[in-house]
């Protein structure tokens, strides 16, 4: 799925921008569960006259989609597609050029979610890709608490006696640019707990009283590192 930009914008006033940089989130409705797949790119986008195109390569398997026991498409009735572009106030600068991982994600429309949690796309950080998965209405091991766990991508495995130590910190930014919430948690990840990594927790109640601006837009930056990576441990 992916989205263009009318290269009209770029020339229709008196000093028109170079580019804009946008996040983009995609939706898939599916008709069974009465609810939308949502697939966000937690990088921002920048769109110029050289680039006019961005999206999502992969966002749900065809052979899931075109399953009608999976509710997206059934049989005489119309596929409902969507799609969300919010503009950047501002570039932001390239994970490259840092010595750790490090991306911004605006979760919209955040007091009207109803998925359980959201997954970032992957992202490499050491030998392995990674994703941040987050549960916006808290998850069962936090309670009532924002959670989030960096975590291996899917199809990433450990092989015996591998651990990765991992340092992460979550910011939830303040709309009114006084107090950020800020969290760090540093562990390791081994083959028991590949799956959910490494877990960060805010106070959900705060968050929705003062974090979301006016678009209810739950704004968060993420910064990880790989401290320490060890292949052949004897006791894991």
């Amino acid at each position: 799925m992916y989205v263009e930009l009318d290269k009209s914008c770029l020339s229709s006033t008196s000093a028109p921008p170079t580019e804009v940089s946008a996040y983009l989130s995609f939706f898939v409705f599916n008709k069974k569960e009465n609810k939308y797949l949502s697939v966000q790119d937690v990088e921002v986008k920048k769109f110029s006259s050289s680039r006019t195109v961005w999206g999502v390569s992969q966002v749900l398997p065809l052979e899931a989609f075109s399953d009608p026991a999976n509710g997206y498409i059934l049989e005489g009735e119309e596929h409902e597609f969507g799609a969300h572009v919010k503009i950047a106030p501002s570039p932001v600068a390239a994970a490259e050029n840092l010595p750790f991982h490090k991306f911004s994600w605006g979760v919209r429309d955040f007091s009207l979610l109803k998925q359980s949690d959201y997954v970032s796309k992957t992202f490499q950080m050491g030998e392995k890709k990674w994703t941040l998965t987050v549960y916006p209405k808290g998850d069962s091991r936090a309670g009532d608490q924002l959670s989030s766990y960096v975590h291996l991508a899917e199809g990433e495995n450990l092989l015996t006696g591998e651990l990765i130590m991992v340092r992460a910190q979550l910011q939830i930014l303040d709309p009114h640019g006084s107090k950020n919430l800020s969290g760090w948690h540093q562990g390791w990840v081994m083959t028991s707990n590949a799956g959910r990594g490494i877990p960060q927790s805010m106070p959900l109640a705060e968050i929705q009283e003062g974090y979301l601006d006016d678009e209810d837009t739950l704004n968060v930056e993420m910064e990880c590192e790989v401290v320490n990576a060890i292949k052949n441990d004897p006791f894991f």
